[in-house]
């Protein structure tokens, strides 16, 4: 059974900080071992079918086949299929295979880049797989997935009609990578009706986890062909798609393209022709068939105005999906470029100046931390914000202070396990300078700071998976700003820096990891009587004792304190059990009346602060209301801190009633002090963020 929910967050944080998730030690996607189900199997002696993504109609998923192909379909084995598989046959080529009937072509397209680069390749797709002796049905494959690295692990049953492959199937009949690939990639998408649709960015993406750079080629830049043979030669994996048509249908058009389709950059190459050199850029359709027809095609006559030796090097004439045309053409007939590389120094060009990178990951939330773009001034200071201190550039890289020396990568987080089912928000980002007489300002920047016009920004809110936009910067403080275009939309993001100079990045919404506790004298309150009228008050509920119990404090503070102001039917048996357990320090499962008397203070106090931070009189705190009265408590709160409270103690609308907060704020406060004695003493076992996450949801 899995942990339960803020239990994982520990778990995944404290794997992250061992090194789990990167590619030596990448995380195992739904907790499945390959080395131990392999292991098991082989000593059973069975084949391995995969009970997380079973071999049915579910993992094909919706809308791919009609119900009576549904019916027809065959899993087998690859040795069903073929006589003698083998997982590659002849090494690894971009024309080893050709696409199905799903329409992944964006993801096959990514493919046919990886096969250029075998390091990278290697990382995706472990070799040392085959149908050897030690062979048992498993297979695994490596991803790199919003943040962190996953070890997939398949069964290699394959869906078939009539005895063919239905999806990506090898040209050659005993080859299997690339449909076991492909499987394991539909198991992290959700099945493979999900991968249908979308760009070669989001899978070079994932089989890099590196640097992304999407150029519009309706207005590329002036040096987009040194930026395309830098990244040529610096080990990059390049794709490009086409317009879509009228329909989403991938029309053929007359010049031999196809609408709506992604290709892979699979070279560029001057060459002198007729006395001037003409830039040519080399593309790749994964149908494996299908080329363009125009000028420098596979037929064109000006073939024939270079040398030889480029003729004999770079034409091949067949009907394998692969074509030379002009970057002019290039730019012409297709619309985004998506370059991918492990390292961005290929942007310009420099081995002496390396980047270096910074990376956080924050959340989105409806109330809270979900501002909306700077249309909504008020709220904008809500969004989560980042400060950055860019030192000045050592002396090697100094001549280009001017030049863009800072990408900034935007990426939002799916909250659904299946690809189709997630709806992009439009999202974007605002960087700006910190002046000199706000740089000790700890904590958020409010509405009026931001009335300034941003030093960089991205250029406009999209509903894509990820925004970046490279900028220039000069040495100093600065706060970057993620936000979605409307405000209270939630979703969880990752932001990532990649600067020339030293950057150091970290949240600003609060201190250290989530939480600051202040001791603080809380202003007195009136008309709460004297010490000897609470004694005789307590004496009334107390039994012979003296003491009072979880439901004798139940009935005393809904009727003493409360009021009537129960709006959601006062203080609950659990709670006060809670407040019992936090101030019995004589662990008796009571409260005598010196404890009763220090719990009434507590709870006469922040009933004070929550009428005086109510300021609406709705008789219920909102979420900004909230975080001003923590930090009336003494706490300042972060927002991920912020935002688990409101999950925990808030109402379905995401407010908290004055018996919530007073129940919330108690045993923070009692936790924090426990917490500082146990570290005090260095018997902890948990890091405070930890302590404070599980003191607080539980």
């Amino acid at each position: 059974m899995p942990a339960p929910g803020v239990c994982m967050s520990i778990i995944n944080a404290r794997q992250k900080k061992n090194g789990i998730g990167t590619i030596s030690n990448p995380e195992k996607f739904l907790n499945q071992d390959f080395q131990q189900m392999k292991q098991y199997c082989q000593i059973k002696n069975v084949r391995y079918i995969d009970e997380m993504f079973p071999p049915d109609r579910r993992t094909i998923g919706q809308g791919v086949l009609s119900p009576e192909e549904l019916k027809r379909v065959q899993w087998c084995r690859p040795s069903i299929i073929s006589n003698n598989p083998c997982f590659t046959v002849d090494g690894i080529s971009r024309f080893d295979f050709g696409q199905g009937l799903i329409g992944n072509c964006w993801f096959l397209a990514s493919i046919g880049a990886l096969t250029f680069q075998k390091y990278i390749l290697e990382q995706v797709v472990p070799l040392d797989q085959n149908f050897d002796e030690s062979y048992c049905g498993i297979f695994h494959f490596r991803f790199w997935r919003f943040g962190r690295w996953v070890d997939v692990v398949i069964d290699d049953k394959l869906p078939t009609l009539d005895g063919r492959l239905i999806f990506v199937h090898s040209k050659h009949p005993n080859e299997f990578w690339p449909a076991l690939l492909e499987k394991a990639y539909a198991k992290v998408c959700g099945s493979y009706s999900d991968m249908n649709a979308g760009t070669p960015a989001e899978a070079l993406v994932d089989f890099t986890g590196g640097v992304h750079i999407s150029v519009n080629l309706s207005e590329p830049p002036s040096d987009l062909w040194d930026l395309m043979s830098r990244a040529a030669q610096s080990k990059s994996l390049m794709g490009c798609g086409t317009p879509q048509g009228e329909t989403s249908d991938n029309t053929v058009l007359p010049n031999g393209l196809v609408q709506g389709h992604a290709y892979t950059v699979t070279g560029v190459r001057p060459m002198m022709s007729r006395g001037q050199i003409v830039t040519l850029v080399r593309l790749w359709n994964p149908w494996g068939r299908g080329e363009w027809n125009g000028d420098w095609s596979d037929e064109s006559s000006l073939w024939q105005t270079v040398s030889p030796q480029d003729r004999d090097t770079c034409l091949a004439k067949q009907d394998d999906g692969e074509f030379w045309m002009t970057l002019e053409d290039f730019c012409r007939f297709y619309s985004d470029l998506d370059i991918c590389c492990l390292c961005p120094d290929f942007l310009d060009g420099s081995s002496s100046c390396h980047w270096k990178t910074s990376y956080h990951e924050g959340r989105w939330v409806a109330g809270t931390t979900a501002g909306g773009c700077m249309n909504n001034l008020e709220s904008f200071g809500n969004n989560p914000q980042y400060r950055v201190k860019i030192d000045a550039m050592s002396s090697e890289c100094a001549s280009e202070q001017n030049e863009k020396n800072m990408l900034v990568s935007l990426m939002q987080k799916p909250d659904k396990r299946n690809r189709r089912l997630v709806q992009n928000l439009h999202i974007g980002f605002s960087v700006f300078e910190v002046p000199e007489e706000y740089r000790n300002t700890t904590g958020k920047f409010q509405a009026s700071f931001f009335r300034r016009n941003p030093a960089a920004q991205s250029k406009k809110y999209l509903n894509a998976r990820e925004v970046m936009e490279l900028v220039s910067l000069k040495p100093g403080d600065y706060v970057i700003v993620p936000s979605t275009f409307k405000q209270n939309e939630t979703a969880s993001f990752i932001i990532t820096i990649l600067s020339k100079a030293e950057a150091h990045l970290h949240e600003s919404s609060g201190h250290g990891h989530g939480h600051e506790h202040k001791e603080e004298e809380h202003a007195p309150v009136e008309n709460e009587g004297s010490d000897d009228n609470k004694r005789m008050l307590f004496r009334q509920f107390s039994d012979k004792y003296e003491e009072v119990g979880a439901e004798q404090l139940q009935n005393l503070l809904n009727e003493n304190v409360l009021k009537g102001d129960l709006k959601c039917g006062g203080f609950s048996l659990d709670a006060c059990h809670s407040m019992v357990a936090l101030m019995d320090s004589s662990v008796t499962g009571k409260l005598n009346g010196d404890e009763f008397l220090s719990l009434w203070k507590k709870v006469t106090t922040f009933k004070d602060i929550f009428c005086r931070t109510d300021v609406d009189k709705s008789g219920t705190l909102s979420l900004t209301e909230l975080r001003n009265a923590l930090m009336a408590t003494g706490l300042r709160i972060g927002d991920d801190m912020l935002n688990l409270l409101a999950l925990r103690y808030g109402t379905s609308s995401m407010v908290l009633t004055m018996e919530s907060f007073i129940t919330m704020v108690i045993r923070i406060e009692c936790m924090s002090k426990i917490f500082k004695q146990l570290s005090d003493g260095k018997a902890m076992t948990l890091q405070e963020p930890e302590w404070m996450y599980l003191s607080m949801y539980t």
